[in-house]
């Protein structure tokens, strides 16, 4: 199993290795650690040298600008073909707060999808309150890339799917008010979903109100076999092959 999108890094975790060690024994065989900004970019990168594990996406997410300069995109640029960074992420809008300056998001995300373009990379993909957006930019490039934490309905996985791009589906799913997601799921080919966990944050039930971690990935993958009424280790066959696909390991 692969978890596609995690932010284990020490801001977070303590003991790093231990959540590493733990990963194997709950039969999970890579994560990929996402940056939001150039200090977590950075520990992305020596992350992916100390584990054989982990691999990396290095970007700029639209909540964490604060320091963003332009500069930060030719740092980007310098290392998008690093060893064993397989994606540009997490990237995208977010539209949630009130003061959210949308120019500025639009522009940052818009020169990394150029970026994505021009080396033919992956990207994954932050979207809340944002989907139409989203969409309108995303179809403007012949890229492909994850939705992660797909919130938005049925209609918009189509279109996305239309483009590309795979749906995320993480610990929401496992949340009783996750009914939206649930029939996007149950409708969706599994061929184009691709597990997640977003650790350290919405971790599934029943660990909820505790630390995320892609431990959790087994959980999510049930939750998908009982919502499709599969084998759950096709869930995994499928959604390992779509990730192996997309990110070229």
């Amino acid at each position: 199993m692969i978890d596609t999108h995690c932010h284990i890094l020490k801001e977070y975790y303590s003991d790093i290795d231990k959540v590493i060690s733990e990963l194997k024994e709950n039969g999970i065989c890579k994560i990929i650690v996402n940056g939001t900004d150039m200090k977590s970019n950075m520990e992305v990168l020596e992350l992916v040298k100390k584990y054989d594990i982990v691999y990396g996406a290095i970007g700029f997410q639209p909540t964490e600008l604060v320091d963003f300069h332009d500069e930060d995109i030719d740092w980007l640029e310098g290392h998008i073909n690093d060893d064993k960074i397989v994606a540009i992420g997490e990237i995208g809008l977010d539209y949630h707060y009130e003061d959210t300056n949308k120019e500025l998001q639009y522009a940052v995300f818009k020169k990394q999808l150029e970026l994505a373009s021009k080396y033919n990379k992956p990207v994954i993909v932050h979207s809340r309150d944002a989907i139409q957006d989203t969409y309108n930019l995303l179809s403007k490039y012949k890229i492909q890339g994850s939705i992660h934490c797909f919130s938005g309905s049925l209609e918009m996985a189509r279109e996305f799917i239309k483009l590309g791009f795979y749906i995320g589906v993480g610990g929401v799913v496992t949340y009783k008010n996750a009914k939206n997601l649930i029939k996007v799921i149950k409708d969706i080919p599994l061929e184009y979903i691709l597990l997640e966990t977003d650790s350290p944050y919405l971790t599934p039930e029943p660990f909820r109100g505790g630390d995320n971690s892609p431990k959790y990935i087994p959980v999510i993958v049930n939750k998908i076999s009982e919502i499709k009424a599969i084998d759950k280790n096709l869930v995994v066959k499928i959604t390992t092959d779509n990730a192996n696909r997309l990110f070229d390991f």
